[in-house]
């Protein structure tokens, strides 16, 4: 029975100083990181100065052409992020003001993510491998289901988001294979497809009273005296609710409503998402009304 006991422990020894070692390995890796995406990116980053930084889902992602702000004289970079909420906006600001960035001014895209406070898994993940070097991503996945297991057991979040953080990623940081993702100074332009969806329904769609992560945002923006820019973006023609817009006006009214800027389907690659063409129309407006002097 002993010598079952000391198996057993000498197994699970094993199986602790493996994990603590393929997690340390990892997560050096993942400090090297500097041209896969925008989370490494600014994690790995040393201070920078920007005049306009734009965050937001893909909804910001595609419609802010950040070269047009370029042309303006006005530093840019668009850190929105395809498939992200507001939970993981909110926390690369809050990595931004860690790694001391000086950023007049913040444009929030702020429309269907103020409809939840949850944190998109696949996006947050990329957040995971930094946990233990950076105590605002600590703070920020404090209060979630999950965070002893991802915090405290060595190696279970590189396994559970192998996906996204497993080894195939750390094979391409190792073999510095660059994304799209830091191209266009973080823009992403769309083309027009014949297959796109047109048509959305939003009718159930409601904006939270008070969505946490959004006043977190605003709040960091007050605290820095970062100019806070919030607006809605523009939806096709063929939206059946489009009053949420006028829900999310009556509960934050100082978001600025540019959902009807844009409307022919013409561009639009998908109902949510404008072509290229599109989103150079609707910078064009923002740059006029809020850089134009």
């Amino acid at each position: 029975m002993k010598k079952f006991l000391s198996y057993i422990i000498g197994i699970f020894l094993l199986t602790v100083f493996i994990a603590v070692l393929f997690d340390g390995l990892y997560t050096y890796v993942f400090m090297q990181s500097r041209n896969r995406g925008k989370i490494e990116t600014v994690f790995n980053s040393t201070p920078k100065k920007y005049d306009v930084v734009i965050l937001g889902s893909s909804r910001a992602n595609n419609h802010f052409v950040s070269q047009m702000f370029e042309d303006k004289g006005l530093k840019t970079f668009n850190y929105g992020m395809s498939g992200g909420h507001l939970f993981e906006a909110s926390l690369m600001l809050k990595l931004m003001i860690e790694r001391k960035y000086d950023i007049r001014n913040i444009i929030l895209e702020a429309d269907l993510n103020l409809s939840n406070d949850q944190e998109s898994e696949g996006v947050a993940a990329k957040f995971l491998p930094y946990m233990h070097c950076s105590k605002v991503i600590k703070d920020h996945f404090l209060t979630e289901e999950n965070f002893n297991e991802l915090y405290y057991i060595p190696f279970y979040r590189y396994v559970k988001f192998d996906s996204k953080i497993g080894f195939r990623e750390v094979y391409k940081i190792g073999v510095n294979e660059k994304t799209n993702a830091l191209n266009n100074l973080g823009y992403y332009p769309l083309e027009k497809h014949k297959n796109g969806n047109m048509k959305n329904n939003i009718v159930n769609l409601n904006p939270l009273p008070h969505n946490k992560y959004y006043e977190e945002i605003k709040n960091i923006c007050k605290k820095n005296n970062i100019n806070f820019i919030a607006v809605m973006t523009p939806m096709c023609e063929n939206v059946v609710g489009m009053n949420y817009f006028d829900k999310v006006k009556k509960v934050y009214p100082e978001i600025h409503n540019y959902e009807n800027i844009v409307v022919e389907d013409k561009y639009f690659s998908s109902c949510g998402h404008m072509t290229n063409e599109g989103a150079r129309l609707f910078t064009a407006r923002i740059i006029k009304d809020f850089f134009g002097k």
